[in-house]
């Protein structure tokens, strides 16, 4: 079977983590987010995983080693990964899917949920700092800054789309479907 890799696209709260975790359990797949190479740094600097902090060290990483450095490390990761289905979550910027979108066998695929659900969602998940007290103006806001708006820049270059605005089950019943689809 060729590797199936399949990057998820969607606004923060989507279900992107949910999904990537279902694949991985369901699908023994090897799991990747550009979020976890910003946290990795955070740990390592003694910082606290804020949103704040994560946009700043994104924009300032990508601002001196260059827009793609993160897709780069990314894709040279999945290539020497030995599983048959990769799941990345967390693309955020175009740049984050130029070499992702060369490796053979990768989706964009867009996850697509309600504003309020989201919102709720995050606060009850309180991931980061300060997201459990989070206010839905707070989380607007969150949603304007750059990080954030250039996801509908990249989720037009998706593929197939998953609707989480409904139960879990449809959730997956929805992503069995994908790995079907392209497993085939």
């Amino acid at each position: 079977m060729p590797k199936i890799i399949l990057g998820f696209v969607g606004e923060m709260a989507s279900g992107k983590g949910t999904v990537v975790s279902y694949i991985q359990e369901k699908y023994g797949a090897a799991t990747y987010s550009f979020s976890t190479m910003l946290r990795d740094m955070l740990d390592r600097l003694y910082l606290p995983h804020t949103r704040d902090n994560m946009i700043d060290l994104s924009v300032w990483v990508r601002g001196h080693f260059g827009e793609d450095v993160m897709a780069r490390t990314m894709a040279n990761d999945i290539e020497k990964d030995p599983h048959d289905i990769v799941a990345v979550e967390g693309i955020r910027r175009p740049a984050d899917i130029e070499y992702l979108k060369k490796l053979p066998g990768f989706h964009v695929i867009e996850i697509i949920a309600d504003e309020r659900a989201r919102f709720e969602r995050l606060v009850k998940r309180a991931q980061n700092p300060g997201d459990a007290t989070k206010t839905l103006e707070e989380f607007q806001a969150d949603s304007q800054k750059p990080t954030e708006i250039s996801i509908r820049e990249v989720a037009r270059e998706a593929t197939e789309r998953v609707d989480n605005n409904g139960t879990v089950e449809e959730l997956q019943q929805q992503l069995d479907a994908l790995i079907k689809k392209y497993a085939s």
